[in-house]
């Protein structure tokens, strides 16, 4: 049903098909939870979301209200609509089994959102080898300007907080609610998302 909220339970993902012109809202219903997402075209599986592209043609590393997403074939995936967070980070790979092992000292091998992106996209056909960089909205990512050293912090988004995209192209997407605590000040909590379809008037 158009505009339903869906909730991705804590540590998992789930997938939506969309059509072009149909408006996509991630929501975080705590506060100061991530949701990794990426995006393929629905007609053509090699053409998917770019962190370069996008960066490289908004000329900022820091992407909100107005802005566009692109495809690595440089064609719009996605217009960013509305923003009532305001920070959100397109740098980082999404968090795997290897991260935090590496990172974090762990050996549990949870999959990670790599893993959790990889399994909701299987249908389609993405293995993890083909999880790009994810657009990371409401990760708080700290650059300092001289040394490019980074830092990630607590989300800034509040509780409701949301992010409204249009899909400029038929597209699978898939998100997360993030595994990591250093994105989500580790209290690992759920995301929401509706999906508002063309012409349905809602």
């Amino acid at each position: 049903m158009s505009g339903q909220v869906v909730r991705i339970p804590p540590c998992s993902a789930k997938a939506v098909e969309l059509a072009p012109g149909d408006e996509l809202v991630v929501i975080d219903p705590e506060g100061e939870q991530v949701s990794d997402l990426v995006a393929f075209n629905r007609e053509d599986m090699a053409e998917y979301l770019s962190s370069g592209r996008s960066i490289d043609y908004a000329s900022r590393l820091f992407l909100t209200t107005g802005d566009v997403l692109y495809s690595n074939r440089s064609r719009p995936m996605f217009t960013l609509l509305e923003d009532t967070c305001g920070r959100h980070d397109f740098t980082l790979t999404p968090c795997s089994k290897e991260m935090f092992e590496k990172l974090y000292g762990e050996e549990q091998g949870r999959p990670g959102c790599e893993g959790n992106l990889a399994m909701a996209l299987a249908p389609w056909g993405i293995t993890r080898d083909r999880v790009p960089i994810a657009f990371n909205i409401f990760m708080h990512v700290a650059v300092d300007g001289d040394s490019g050293e980074i830092r990630v912090l607590p989300p800034l988004s509040k509780p409701g907080a949301h992010l409204r995209l249009r899909a400029e192209m038929p597209l699978v997407v898939a998100m997360t609610s993030c595994s990591a605590g250093q994105s989500n000040n580790f209290r690992y909590k759920p995301i929401d998302y509706r999906v508002e379809r063309a012409g349905d008037g809602v």
